[in-house]
């Protein structure tokens, strides 16, 4: 197949998906065209699978704001005609999904129908497409795809419980390839950060207010005070500045160390002992997955999809959205050196769920099957 993949470029989730994607397609012998402003930063490597296609959004004096959706539409409508494109899947419905609809009436006047697929990642639903400003477009689009993916079950539900969508929303999960995110020898670099022998606590976000990384320092604060044990927080954005004076007020700031944003953070995730996500929103969880293929444990919050990534009990637990006590009372039990073993190895089954290999045939035979609804000329309204 030829296949169009519209996303963000930038280290969010739903970039991320998209490009690893669109990585693992490639390497299965479809041939891949990325559209965006910008090469996607996961596209780190050649093939001569993938292709890269900039959407070049020109300003004019007339425009306080470029249109990006217009310049969108017309990139997929130029690769879709000249690359002979059999299908498009764009991730996050804003705008993505809109210019598709756009892309998909101006192709029809050429006499070319392409399917489109959606992919839901979680706040283009529930946070930014509950604005009234954007609702209804969102609504619209979502219910013109030719096919609709949700990255997990409470996804779905909450875009069910929140627009008025006739279209069918199958849930695929996100993925993870356990070639790259895996345990690697880094023995030194934990010698390092751990010189006697502390646990060592992880957590990794765009440091924005929904993620509450502020639970993170404060179970930190209490972990530490019943065992040794440093933090290294991955990341950045605007909520930093406040952390880390958070952290001078609560923590001895040997303790803690604030990274930045790392492209090889499965690096880190390697000499962790435990991963931390306290989101008071979560679609899916894709940094905890990562962890757990790096047979780090995790203690999350009960938001979104995290309940159905992370497997109470097993692969780490599940806890209250602010409940930092408990929270902290079921780090210190995962850091025990009698349980560590246990919940490390529970990790690394639960990623294995959620292997490319697994979750890739999924959705070429999702492509597969809105390509014959489309040509057949059936409706995915369920």
């Amino acid at each position: 197949m030829k296949i169009g993949i519209v996303c963000y470029p930038t280290y969010g989730g739903s970039g991320v998906v998209a490009t690893e994607l669109g990585k693992a397609l490639a390497k299965a012998g479809h041939q891949i065209h990325f559209i965006t402003y910008s090469q996607p930063t996961r596209l780190d490597f050649f093939s001569e699978n993938l292709f890269y296609h900039e959407v070049n959004v020109k300003s004019y004096p007339l425009f306080d704001y470029p249109p990006y959706e217009l310049a969108l539409a017309s990139k997929m409508v130029d690769v879709v005609e000249h690359e002979k494109i059999d299908i498009l899947h764009v991730h996050y419905a804003i705008p993505h999904a809109s210019a598709a609809f756009m892309a998909k009436q101006i192709l029809k006047t050429k006499g070319i129908s392409i399917p489109v697929i959606t992919t839901l990642h979680g706040t283009d639903i529930t946070l930014v497409g509950k604005d009234a400003t954007y609702e209804p477009v969102v609504t619209f689009s979502i219910n013109q795809s030719d096919g609709v993916t949700a990255v997990s079950d409470d996804l779905k539900k909450d875009t069910k419980d929140h627009f008025d969508i006739t279209n069918h929303i199958e849930v695929i999960p996100n993925f993870i390839d356990l070639e790259r995110f895996k345990k690697q020898k880094k023995d030194h670099f934990k010698k390092a950060i751990c010189p006697n022998d502390e646990r060592l606590i992880v957590h990794t976000s765009n440091f924005r207010k929904v993620k509450r990384v502020q639970d993170v320092i404060e179970v930190f604060n209490r972990v530490r005070k019943v065992l040794p044990a440093k933090l290294l927080l991955v990341g950045d954005g605007p909520e930093r500045y406040p952390m880390e004076e958070l952290c001078r007020k609560l923590c001895n700031h040997d303790d803690v160390r604030f990274l930045g944003k790392l492209e090889a953070v499965e690096e880190v995730l390697s000499v962790a002992d435990l991963f931390l996500m306290t989101s008071e929103k979560e679609s899916f969880g894709l940094a905890a997955l990562e962890a757990m293929a790096c047979e780090v444990p995790v203690v999350s919050s009960n938001a979104g999809g995290l309940p159905e990534l992370n497997l109470d009990g097993t692969s780490g637990f599940v806890c209250k959205v602010g409940d930092v006590e408990d929270m902290a009372k079921k780090a210190i039990h995962i850091l025990d050196e009698a349980n560590l073993g246990k919940f490390k190895e529970g990790a690394l089954n639960r990623a294995k769920d959620f292997d490319v290999s697994n979750i890739l045939p999924i959705y070429v035979n999702f492509y597969e099957q809105i390509m014959e609804n489309v040509k057949k000329g059936e409706s995915t309204i369920a």
